[in-house]
C-alpha cells in the first residue's frame, strides 16, 4: 500500500501536492493567511548583539513546534567599531532578502513543475554613513540602493525564468517590505 507521503509530488524539494493544498486552505478560509513572526534580541556588548526566534503565530493558531529558539549573531566589521564575528545588521536584512526571494522563486517554480538545478543571489545594497551618524540631514540612515542579480539554472527557457524572477520579487515579503513604508512603532517598555 502507497502512503499520502510515498505518493506526494515533490518538485525541488518542495512538496507541490502541501503548497496546493495551503493555497487552496486559504482562499476557502483567508484568515488562515495571517501570520505574526517574532524575534527578540539581547546586546552582548560592544557592537554585538544576538536575536532570537522561536514562537509565531499563523494558520489560525500559535505555533510551538520549534523546541528550541534560533539564534542568530550580529557585529559590525572593525572599521566600524566592532569585532567581525558575525554579520552586521544590514547584511543580514540582505541574506533575509535572498532567503525570500529564493521561497517566492522556487515554489511557483516547483508548482509549475520547472526543475531548478541552481538558484543563486548576489545581493549589494549601498548606505552612507552621515544619515546614521547625523552629519547630514539630506541623506536618510538607510541604504540608498539595492541590486540584486539572480544566476539560475532551470530546465525552462530564458523567459519562464525572468517570469519567475519578477514573480519573487513582486511577491516576496521582505522585499515587498523593503520597497513600501510599513508602520513601525518603538517604544519603552
Amino acid at each position: 500500500m502507497t502512503t499520502k507521503a510515498q505518493s506526494a509530488q515533490i518538485q525541488n524539494g518542495v512538496n507541490v501536492d502541501q503548497l496546493v493544498g495551503t493555497v487552496n486552505a486559504i482562499k476557502g478560509t483567508p484568515s488562515l493567511a495571517k501570520f505574526s513572526f517574532r524575534s527578540a534580541s539581547r546586546w552582548g556588548g560592544g557592537a554585538k548583539s544576538t536575536a532570537y526566534m522561536k514562537s509565531f503565530y499563523g494558520a489560525g493558531q500559535e505555533d510551538s513546534s520549534r523546541t528550541e529558539a534560533f539564534s542568530m549573531e550580529g557585529d559590525e566589521p572593525p572599521v566600524l567599531l566592532g569585532t567581525n564575528t558575525a554579520p552586521n545588521a544590514v547584511e543580514a536584512l540582505l541574506s533575509a532578502l535572498a532567503g525570500c526571494m529564493t521561497v517566492a522563486f522556487i515554489y511557483p517554480a516547483s508548482a509549475q513543475g520547472v526543475r531548478v538545478e541552481s538558484l543563486e543571489y548576489e545581493i549589494d545594497g549601498d548606505v552612507d554613513l552621515q544619515g546614521f551618524l547625523q552629519l547630514s540631514d539630506k541623506i536618510r540612515p538607510g541604504l540608498q540602493s539595492i541590486r540584486v542579480r539572480a544566476h539560475v539554472k532551470a530546465d525552462a527557457p530564458r523567459e519562464k525564468i525572468q517570469e519567475l524572477l519578477e514573480h519573487a520579487a513582486k511577491t516576496s515579503v521582505v522585499m515587498d517590505t523593503i520597497r513600501n513604508p510599513v508602520p513601525v512603532r518603538v517604544e519603552l517598555a
